[in-house]
Parts: structure tokens; C-alpha cells; sequence
């Protein structure tokens, strides 16, 4: 029996990172069958490395709440990550 799929990241679609720190990460995920925004934010190596997930919008304007509500950056300040 295989077990469904339950979150993939999009092939061919890039992950963003903030310009100033890289900590701030968007990527767009597959999750359940619907695209979605995903906002991450990674601890430095010395804090013990690791991802916090900060939330999962389906749309470009509730990205931009969520950046607003919880990151220092917003959508001008992401690039796409190396």
C-alpha cells in the first residue's frame, strides 16, 4: 500500500529568502491537493540550526498579512533563494 503524499515542494518553483539574513523563507507547497504559501523561519547554526513553520496561506495577499504580522521583512525584501 502507498502511502498519499501529504506535502512536496513544487519542482521548477523557487524558494524565496529575505535579502538581509536569509532566515525568512517562502516556498510554495503542495499540501493535501491545494498549492499553498509556506513561511519559514531558521534559527542560526549556533542556536541549534532547525525551521520554525510559521504559517500556510493559499493566496499572494495573505502572504503579505502574515509577513506583516510575524516576519521583519515583507514581500519586497524576498529573493529567490540559491
Amino acid at each position: 500500500m502507498v502511502k498519499p503524499q501529504v506535502s512536496a515542494t513544487v519542482r521548477g518553483v523557487p524558494e524565496w529568502s529575505c535579502g538581509c539574513c536569509g532566515r525568512w523563507r517562502v516556498s510554495l507547497e503542495l499540501i493535501r491537493g491545494r498549492y499553498r504559501y509556506r513561511l519559514v523561519h531558521r534559527y542560526r547554526p549556533e542556536q541549534g540550526g532547525g525551521v520554525n513553520v510559521i504559517g500556510e496561506v493559499a493566496s499572494v495577499a495573505e502572504l503579505e498579512d502574515l509577513l506583516r504580522r510575524y516576519a521583519p521583512v515583507g514581500l519586497a525584501d524576498l529573493r529567490e533563494a540559491a
